[in-house]
Formats: C-alpha cells, structure tokens, sequence
C-alpha cells in the first residue's frame, strides 16, 4: 500500500494500491476495499488511480459516484 498523500490531511483514505483493473482503498477506520472495472466500471477506476496518485478527491469521488460499488472488503479494522 502506497501513503495517500492529501495536501488538506483530511481525508478519509489513508492509503491505497494499484492494479491493472482494480484499485484498493485503505481508510482512517482501518478498513479497505477492492474497487475493479467488473463493479464499478474501467472509467471510474481509472479516475480513481488519478486522483490516488495526485493525493486529493479520491474519498470525495467514492463517496458521490462508487459509493458501494466494490467487488469486496479486503480488511476489517
């Protein structure tokens, strides 16, 4: 897992890792979630990577557009 790096430090994920088809979010509760293409579509994905790699908006973005459009959850805190 990659540190998410948000300039505000006020996101709710704290880290996250990146696949061909797929993108893992880790939250401040210790939780995390498997996003792929097959749940929540190759273009929500992929701006899910952009805006993990930039550091600001992913937590915005899952909350308005994935919601609960993950394929599962990885870790329980």
């Amino acid at each position: 897992m990659h540190p998410y790096k948000n300039p505000k430090d006020n996101s709710g994920v704290i880290a996250y890792e990146i696949g061909d088809d797929y993108i893992i979010a880790q939250f401040q509760d210790g939780s995390a979630y498997l996003y792929n293409y097959k749940c929540a579509g190759k273009g929500n994905i992929e701006k899910m990577k952009t805006l993990a790699v930039a550091g600001e908006g992913l937590t915005t973005f899952i909350n308005q557009v994935v919601k609960d459009r993950y394929a599962k959850k990885v870790h329980s805190p």
